[in-house]
């Protein structure tokens, strides 16, 4: 190697480090700054919306118990699809991984692709017209199934990026093969899985608005309401506590991307 190749690697490594280094202060900065975002959305569209001279209709749906219960409801129904897609997605993927398995992986890939082309609203209401009921679940797993994908094909990925010849070394030193999985495979798909699941936590707050079609509850029941009646303090309020909800998930999601993980690859 000649000293302006030696040279212009120095640089090149410098660079890389450089933008690294920076990537991870934009990442704590953001850690920082998007819970404050939150707090003072929240705070400010609350007080705003109480220090007006309300209506008795906007009194009776921006009240501080209505308020209290729908963003309850949407909680809910968010950790329900999450939960759902966790249970579903991630032993499904594993299996997938598996060398016996593959073939089938673009199979429920190609099916979990539906879900998320598909209108969320139009699943909702697919699945309202095939149980002829309405209710909680009636909201949930539609929104589940839309949300499946990012955590479903992350998990493949994470698994498929392992190296073999960790694989390999786990074999040599007597480990099993649930033991690879468990102790070397898994743990370094979690950064992967970790963030499908922060795309799927936002996906599910987004459609949850929606379920309130079939009387599932949600901040969504805010938004109608106040574009029925024209009432923009009630659309206000529902919009901007969907929004805070969002941002709060996606924190929560890069929270623990960041701490979740190996701590080798944090």
């Amino acid at each position: 190697m000649t000293a302006a190749t030696g040279a212009t690697a120095g640089v090149g490594t410098d660079t890389v480090l450089r933008e690294g280094a920076a990537a991870r202060r934009a990442e704590r900065l953001r850690l920082l700054v998007q819970p404050v975002v939150v707090v003072l959305l929240t705070a400010g569209v609350l007080a705003w919306a109480f220090a007006r001279d309300r209506t008795v209709v906007q009194k009776a749906s921006v009240n501080a118990g209505n308020i209290a219960h729908v963003t309850w409801q949407h909680v809910l129904i968010t950790a329900a699809v999450v939960g759902i897609v966790l249970v579903v997605a991630v032993p499904l993927g594993t299996v997938l991984s598996r060398p016996g398995y593959r073939r089938l992986a673009p199979i429920f890939i190609g099916i979990a692709n539906v879900g998320a082309a598909a209108p969320a609203i139009g699943l909702i209401v697919l699945f309202y017209l095939v149980t002829r009921t309405t209710g909680f679940w009636i909201g949930v797993l539609p929104i589940a199934f839309y949300s499946l994908l990012p955590v479903l094909r992350n998990t493949i990925l994470g698994y498929q990026q392992v190296d073999p010849t960790l694989i390999d070394a786990g074999r040599g030193q007597g480990m099993s093969t649930a033991t690879v999985l468990r102790r070397i495979e898994f743990p370094l798909a979690v950064p992967y899985i970790l963030a499908g699941l922060r795309t799927s936590l936002v996906l599910a707050v987004g459609t949850a608005t929606l379920s309130f079609l079939v009387s599932a509850g949600g901040l969504g029941i805010l938004i109608d309401t106040g574009y029925k009646l024209r009432d923009n303090v009630t659309l206000t309020v529902g919009a901007v506590l969907a929004v805070a909800l969002a941002l709060l998930v996606d924190w929560l999601g890069a929270v623990a991307e960041r701490f979740l993980g190996p701590r080798g690859l944090r």
